[in-house]
């Protein structure tokens, strides 16, 4: 176990009592519109192919490669917040989004646009160099709260993101949304430069080495094993489900069109509202209790959402509640995995987060192509029985827990 009595130490010259609401806020911001970068290209991947001439089997990789470059990043740039000075990297970060998205906006070819995409994903790490930096200047008795903020943030630019491209390419066009983002990175680049607290952290590593000792944290530390099972179950349910839904929606039996199902996608963003709960409750001690509720909320979404594919408007009702109750139990058991994560060790917080979100990125990329296969192959009837398979799992994980 990493944390040693010397590992404990916060890593920051500032203060403990530091983190204002104001700074909070802006973190919770900067998290969310540096996330939704990720999102833009799920509900442009048509228009884009068209316009630069994607072969059909290509066009996946507009959602794939900046998934890519955000599993590259959480395991190769993410560490560094334990050994570089958390402002500046923070900042280069997001400088590079604002010049990938650029670079995406005004592709003349698929190859580059590909480019282009590889660098946002790599660039959007940001945001999980921010929730660990938000983490070590707040204090031990409110670190959850203070987190469940950040990533409520993080969650509402996910959520908000695909809407708003597609609304936004509609207006204008789908070179609009990247020039768009790409300025208000420019905008953040200079609020956070004002903003934003020195910290340098005291870890003397290589990057060699920092990267080698993420294989000792992964194998020595049960807590962020376990936490990292649940929630890469969790975002494997979540992911096949917002990959299957818009298909449901857009078929013969309910017939929406995109903007309907743009609609349907911004009510997912109420889930926003577990994570400052949940990290109120990690803060009380009561983190197990709480796993058990997320992990069989996630199951009864899925089970209300299963007889919701008949096309009436009651069915939509239900699937809508089911979206809503499937990302209060995804984003509640994010945010306690974190909290119980952060609380091991001030010096190694990076690393574990990145290793945290590695993890359940990968089930996140399982549920999708687990989903879109399902739904292929058995329609949502299929799909929604895998669905709720995810947090099956991870609840009889979570029972074989013992007791402290």
């Amino acid at each position: 176990m990493p944390a040693t009595a010397a590992a404990r130490r916060e890593s920051t010259p500032l203060p403990e009592k530091t983190l204002s609401p104001l700074l909070t806020f802006m973190f919770a911001a900067a998290c969310g519109l540096v996330a939704a970068n990720l999102y833009y290209g799920q509900p442009l991947a048509g228009p884009i192919s068209q316009s630069l001439g994607f072969s059909p089997a290509a066009t996946g990789l507009i959602v794939t490669l900046t998934q890519i470059g955000y599993g590259l990043g959480l395991l190769l740039i993410v560490p560094l917040g334990d050994l570089l000075e958390n402002r500046k990297l923070v900042l280069t970060l997001v400088a590079l989004a604002a010049v990938a998205l650029v670079g995406a906006a005004f592709a003349w070819s698929p190859s580059l646009f590909l480019l282009a995409s590889l660098c946002i994903g790599l660039a959007s790490v940001a945001v999980q160099v921010l929730v660990p930096f938000a983490a070590h200047m707040a204090p031990d008795a409110s670190r959850g709260a203070v987190v469940g903020n950040v990533m409520s943030g993080l969650l509402v630019g996910i959520m908000l993101a695909r809407p708003a491209a597609s609304f936004l390419s509609e207006l204008l066009s789908w070179h609009a949304v990247y020039i768009i983002s790409a300025g208000v990175m420019i905008g953040l680049i200079v609020i956070l430069r004002l903003v934003l607290p020195t910290r340098v952290p005291h870890t003397k590593l290589h990057y060699g080495q920092l990267l080698s000792s993420m294989g000792h944290l992964a194998l020595r530390t049960p807590v962020l094993q376990r936490r990292a099972l649940y929630q890469a179950c969790m975002f494997g349910a979540f992911s096949l489900f917002w990959t299957t839904t818009p298909l449901l929606l857009a078929s013969p039996a309910f017939g929406l069109t995109q903007n309907g199902i743009a609609l349907f996608a911004l009510a997912g963003a109420a889930g926003a509202v577990a994570s400052p709960i949940a990290g109120r409750v990690a803060d009380r001690g009561w983190t197990k209790l709480a796993t058990a509720f997320a992990l069989v909320l996630a199951i009864v979404a899925f089970l209300i959402g299963h007889f919701s594919g008949s096309g009436s408007l009651l069915a939509l009702i239900t699937l809508t509640l089911s979206g809503i109750m499937l990302d209060f139990g995804v984003q509640t058991n994010l945010v306690l995995g974190q909290r119980a994560i952060f609380a091991l060790s001030a010096e190694h917080r990076s690393r574990l987060n990145g290793l945290y979100m590695a993890t359940f990125f990968a089930g996140g990329a399982l549920g999708s192509a687990l989903g879109g296969w399902a739904y292929a192959t058995g329609g949502w009837n299929m799909a929604s029985w895998i669905g709720v398979a995810f947090p099956v799992i991870a609840l009889l994980a979570y029972l074989t827990e013992r007791e402290k």
